[in-house]
């Protein structure tokens, strides 16, 4: 019943469907031995959420996946605003995908399920400067990547 709505959180953190399968599998194996856990007054969906996500963190630190960074130039925000406008979800999760293990494992954290980057720095041992480091770096790249979208969309449109 809750498989496409697990492997949709697995899938935000791990770029392989084999990976988000072997994240997944891991994670309702926690859900069904720590069931007692779960506090009924609360939403399951949440509580899946949360297992699925930290499965996703440890699949991550055993794989020792350096946390690198790069140098990136900034882009104008209306580009952003005007690709995404035109967007489906699908799309922007193929971006984000796009982006680095440690940016992704960031952007999808903070922005999409709302951890703190305090919570963020706990969680995957790292500074809180170098949480918000890998958000912003994270935003950039997808602006970039927004802008030659956009930018191939204009180049195909006056042709």
């Amino acid at each position: 019943m809750f498989y496409g709505y697990a492997m949709s959180v697995c899938l935000r953190y791990v770029q392989d469907r084999n990976d988000a399968l072997e994240v997944m599998q891991d994670g309702f194996f926690k859900v069904f031995t720590k069931i007692d856990t779960f506090d009924a007054g609360r939403p399951f969906k949440t509580w899946l959420c949360r297992i699925m996500i930290n499965c996703a963190l440890d699949h991550y630190r055993r794989r020792n996946q350096k946390f690198n960074t790069d140098t990136i130039e900034g882009k104008d925000a209306a580009v952003e605003e005007m690709a995404l406008s035109e967007m489906s979800y699908a799309e922007i999760l193929e971006l984000v995908n796009r982006l680095s293990p440690v940016y992704r494992v960031v952007f999808c954290m903070a922005v999409i399920d709302g951890y703190s980057h305090e919570e963020i720095a706990e969680k995957l041992q790292i500074s809180v400067g170098t949480s918000k480091s890998n958000l912003s770096r994270a935003r950039e790249k997808l602006k970039i990547m927004l802008s030659k979208i956009n930018s191939d969309d204009y180049a195909r449109m006056a042709r």
